[in-house]
């Protein structure tokens, strides 16, 4: 379990980045969110996967605590 919340966070953060920096029209074809030609830039797809980054390294953080 913390290894997959980890891992997941980390595809987040990247999916995070990419959003925030690359114009929709340069994403790669499989990206949701790919515009053809287009300058926009998707701010509110590059939130989300930033909260879900955050949530998903705490449940990674969480889940692997030792219960004392």
């Amino acid at each position: 379990m913390k290894l997959l919340a980890y891992l997941l966070a980390i595809i987040c953060v990247i999916a995070a980045v990419m959003y925030f920096l690359v114009p929709a029209g340069s994403l790669p074809t499989f990206v949701p969110g790919y515009i053809a030609d287009s300058a926009h830039f998707h701010a509110k797809r590059a939130a989300v996967a930033a909260v879900a980054a955050i949530v998903l390294f705490l449940i990674g953080w969480f889940s692997g605590r030792s219960k004392a």
